[in-house]
């Protein structure tokens, strides 16, 4: 059975670069029907901290990475210290008597000094020789296991078959096969991630995509665009198709497919990705995704702002709606277009002809007024009925104005303008 883990470290907020790879896991163990495991690797008591592991859960939770069981290495290290016993016993680990450092004496790995190859399933047969790595350090006392021992035996007491992580590990495979041979452990299959890069093809930083993942949802990002996204970075299924639900994604991945060089973070193509979701969703649907952000809205408001919003958090600001709730108060001289005064005449056969529409949409009203406002001049008709209907500079077109309106309000507030002039 295929058993993948995430196996983050909670000494700081996790990026998408991060969560990219618990996806990847997930993919991969629901895709041959096997089980996904989360180990938390706070060994590092001084960084390790509570409120990174509750934003590691979290972020999992809303992303709905289902995971089978939660690990932490900090409730596990009597098991390290029974192999690391037993390595010492065995002569394939000893306690070496230090010159330099802080501490006089540390665990160290007794190196056979040998080339090893493992073959990574996005980069194929890798070869490395571990001699450069002479006896090197797997615990600061009994007690005090570091990274490389504990990860691969905790690998193999969870029965861990496939390893994805990123490319920055490569260079501690070698290690970790060593003490694998030692403790008679076999050798999980690996696969090594390309980094995601910033724009620039720069590393990551907290500008250019490293915020925690619940900082996208907080801005209004949903997790179906977000998980979308996240999939893109590196790997595609050898088709056109963009958009996949986390069902067709669980179908169509492969880790073969991953590509082999850097995927870049892109904002503007993940607010791509929100947009076709959110367009996606009926109203009642982004209705409920909008609750968290947004209260009071007008009911005929809610098409408009579906059509217009990208992220949720948009709407926290709704004041350029407000004219829904109170007519427009505003001096003469805003209904000047340009240099252009505005003329009482041609705003009243406006009022005439916006009388004429029997059925009263957006459509019916631009094609009964555009004539006019071609005639005349389009700035000259439409900027004086913007004002008009809204006060406002910048607000939907005049005809959304109109419909959102209704026919009668529409007249009132002309009639207000034309009073103006």
């Amino acid at each position: 059975m295929v058993v993948t883990r995430f196996a983050p470290s909670p000494t700081g907020f996790l990026h998408s670069g991060n969560y990219r790879t618990a996806l990847f896991s997930y993919l991969y163990a629901k895709k041959h029907n096997g089980r996904f495991l989360v180990r938390i690797e706070d060994t590092d008591k001084a960084r390790s901290k509570k409120e990174f592991e509750d934003n590691i859960l979290e972020s999992l939770a809303w992303l709905g990475l289902d995971y089978e069981k939660l690990y932490r290495q900090s409730e596990r290290t009597d098991i390290y210290k029974t192999y690391l016993k037993k390595l010492i016993d065995e002569g394939k680990a000893f306690i070496s008597q230090e010159t330099e450092g802080e501490r006089k004496e540390v665990i160290r790995f007794k190196n056979p000094n040998k080339k090893v190859v493992f073959h990574d399933l996005i980069r194929g047969d890798i070869e490395m020789d571990t001699t450069d790595l002479g006896d090197f350090v797997i615990a600061r006392s009994m007690e005090e296991p570091v990274f490389h021992l504990v990860v691969v035996i905790d690998d193999f007491e969870m029965g861990i078959t496939h390893i994805v992580r990123g490319e920055d590990h490569i260079s501690n495979t070698p290690r970790h096969i060593l003490i694998q041979e030692a403790i008679g452990a076999p050798i999980p299959t690996y696969a090594h991630l390309p980094l995601i890069l910033a724009k620039d093809r720069s590393k990551l930083s907290k500008r250019k995509g490293a915020l925690p993942l619940t900082d996208y949802r907080d801005l209004g990002y949903l997790k179906e665009a977000v998980i979308n996204y996240l999939a893109m970075l590196g790997w595609n299924p050898g088709t056109n198709k963009e958009l996949f639900t986390l069902d067709e994604l669980v179908q169509d991945f492969s880790l073969e497919k991953v590509q082999k060089s850097g995927a870049i973070f892109d904002d503007e193509k993940l607010k791509w990705f929100n947009k076709q979701y959110i367009s996606k969703m009926s109203l009642d649907e982004f209705k409920k995704v909008a609750e968290p952000f947004v209260t009071n809205v007008h009911e005929k408001l809610w098409p408009l702002l579906k059509e217009r919003t990208t992220l949720l958090s948009e709407l926290r600001d709704l004041s350029e709606f407000d004219f829904m709730n109170k007519k427009p108060d505003f001096q003469k001289e805003k209904l000047n277009w340009k240099d252009t005064p505005a003329n009482k005449a041609r705003l009243e056969e406006t009022k005439k002809i916006i009388l004429s529409v029997s059925d009263f949409t957006k459509e019916n009203v631009k094609a009964a007024l555009w004539p006019f406002a071609e005639k005349e001049g389009r700035g000259e008709v439409l900027w004086p009925l913007r004002i008009a209907l809204s006060g406002k500079d910048k607000s939907p077109d005049p005809f959304i104005l109109c419909e959102l309106l209704g026919k009668e309000e529409s007249i009132s507030r002309i009639d207000y303008a034309i009073s103006l002039l």
